[in-house]
């Protein structure tokens, strides 16, 4: 038989049991579907992610104590070693192009916490931080209405205040009004200069109930005079991230003189390493979920197995007919397989179609992000699986007897 004659025989097989037939191509479908859609919920999740660490700043590094040191809360005694712990002076000295070349800007950071209130209207701040203007370029985070502070009002402590998007809203219901306003910040009166722009969440905290406020108006008013939180230290490329981490860790080792036996009393944080830590675990879970995806596909191709099973022992007496007069062995065993190849196919296409479709809605708060190789691999996975699993019934069929076959009842 001709390759058009066979096809014609595999079809005329097929749609002489629909609802068989049907069955089969939803088995493989679910499969394939499951592949390509977990495949992208997995890509998605890692992208988003990825594009939440990359705002932030590929060429970040923040410096912190170890062991509860950095930071001061009132009514508190200090870090346990006050030796190392960070002060404005160490922020002045990475900041020295001579003595860190590599670094492109610093910026100290002190944090605390307090209520702020604007006429009969109150709103905890859980994080009010300290800081100066070089800190929100450094960390992503732009004013959207309004202005920043200026070096001039941190070095006169201006009683100025920018607001996150949330503590924006609450205060003022629109963030727009905020600006030129005066809010208390405990028992003291700041005026609102400009409102952040709004950031996605990275976790359990909202990023946009926060508030920036000139550091030594921080200090005298909120936090007192007491060690750094920690320093957010910028570099002056992505590529330079390491050398620069290296120049800070030298330094603050230097200047706090830690001796070489000792176990660094600096954390340093690399955003780059972070970054490529998430990718790295992005792309473990995603093959995770490809992996159970995969399983029903394995599932699908026993299906095919079953199903390919029952009609060559239906169609046992039509085998032997045909045998006897004359068709080959190859061309039984050609068209059982094209059977199951094309039953596995058209589920891939119903699979792939019902994929798309899935993957425009977000699926557990995750926007999936479709990878097109993942649709080739459904489908040719899906081909290899008819011929994988419908190659048994095929050569059982092509393997008759013609005698055989013809007393089968």
């Amino acid at each position: 038989m001709s390759p058009r004659d066979l096809m014609g025989a595999a079809l005329r097989g097929l749609t002489a049991n629909k609802l068989r037939s049907l069955l089969t191509v939803l088995g493989v479908s679910i499969g394939v579907g499951a592949v390509i859609v977990l495949v992208a919920v997995g890509n998605g999740s890692g992208k988003a992610v990825q594009e939440r660490l990359e705002a932030m700043g590929t060429n970040l590094l923040t410096v912190s104590t170890t062991g509860g040191g950095g930071g001061f809360v009132r009514g508190q005694a200090g870090p346990a070693n006050q030796q190392y712990s960070l002060t404005l002076d160490d922020a002045s000295a990475l900041a020295d192009k001579k003595l860190a070349p590599d670094v492109a800007s610093v910026a100290p950071v002190m944090t605390s916490s307090g209520t702020a209130t604007n006429g009969d209207t109150s709103y905890t701040v859980n994080q009010v931080i300290g800081t100066t203007p070089e800190y929100l370029p450094a960390t992503n985070t732009p004013v959207q209405i309004g202005r920043s502070f200026t070096q001039a009002d941190v070095d006169t402590s201006q009683r100025v205040i920018l607001l996150g998007q949330t503590a924006a809203t609450e205060l003022f219901t629109r963030p727009a009004s905020a600006v030129g306003q005066t809010i208390k910040l405990g028992a003291v009166d700041f005026t609102v200069l400009g409102v952040l722009a709004s950031k996605d969440s990275t976790g359990f905290n909202d990023p946009n109930a926060t508030a920036i406020v000139p550091i030594n108006t921080l200090r005298a008013t909120q936090a007192g005079y007491g060690a750094l939180n920690q320093i957010v230290v910028q570099a002056g490329d992505k590529d330079r991230v390491d050398t620069a981490q290296a120049e800070v860790t030298q330094l603050l080792t230097a200047r706090h003189q830690v001796p070489e036996t000792t176990t660094s009393p600096f954390r340093i944080t690399n955003s780059a390493q972070i970054l490529q830590t998430s990718q790295d675990t992005a792309a473990t879970f995603t093959a995770l979920l490809a992996t159970v995806a995969a399983i029903s596909l394995v599932v699908g191709g026993i299906g095919v197995t079953n199903i390919m099973l029952v009609t060559v022992t239906e169609r046992t007496r039509e085998i032997g007919i045909r045998k006897a007069l004359g068709a080959r062995r190859r061309t039984i065993l050609g068209q059982f397989l094209i059977e199951a190849t094309l039953l596995s196919l058209i589920g891939g296409a119903v699979g792939v179609g019902v994929a798309l479709i899935v993957t425009r809605f977000q699926l557990a708060g995750v926007q999936p992000a479709l990878v097109p190789s993942s649709i080739g691999l459904a489908l040719g996975v899906s081909a290899a699986v008819g011929l994988f699993f419908g190659s048994m019934p095929a050569h059982r069929a092509a393997g008759l007897r013609p005698i055989d076959a013809l007393r089968h009842e």
